[in-house]
């Protein structure tokens, strides 16, 4: 069972706190920027910044789903989303680049042992890239 990790950047033209904020505001903001990927989106507890919890489920592939519980940290460029529901941690950093901001979208979690974790460490990193790049492009929509 090893780490699988996935990650995405892109670059919006927006002041890196006003990006944090923005990625950091789950009432609002985070709705609004999710794919078709997410269902069932809810804020639980606060709903901007520290502190929050919120749930959904990740629908990866037709048959891959994910029930999340996330549980809310955030640092001067960090936004953290841990999963009471399993080792997932999504981390979402923003740093100055050029005019504007870039930010990264990184999904780390144990993966499975045996044959099918070799190719969830395979496939799976593939499959999230795809749908992190359509939530940073979202993102990058919002804050335009």
């Amino acid at each position: 069972m090893g780490l699988v990790s996935a990650s995405s950047s892109i670059v919006v033209a927006a002041q890196p706190q006003r990006v944090l904020e923005a990625i950091a505001d789950y009432d609002t903001v985070r709705p609004r920027i999710l794919s078709a990927h997410y269902r069932d989106y809810a804020v639980l507890e606060g709903g901007k910044g520290a502190g929050t919890v919120a749930q959904w489920t990740l629908q990866a592939t037709q048959k891959r789903s994910r029930n999340v519980h996330a549980v809310v940290s955030v640092s001067d460029s960090a936004v953290t989303e841990r999963d009471s529901n399993s080792t997932m941690v999504n981390t979402w950093t923003v740093a100055p680049e050029g005019a504007g901001t870039r930010v990264t979208a990184r999904t780390t979690w144990q993966g499975a042992g045996g044959i099918s974790g070799i190719f969830e460490g395979i496939f799976a990193p593939s499959g999230l890239k795809k749908i992190q790049a359509e939530v940073l492009g979202n993102l990058q929509r919002e804050l335009s």
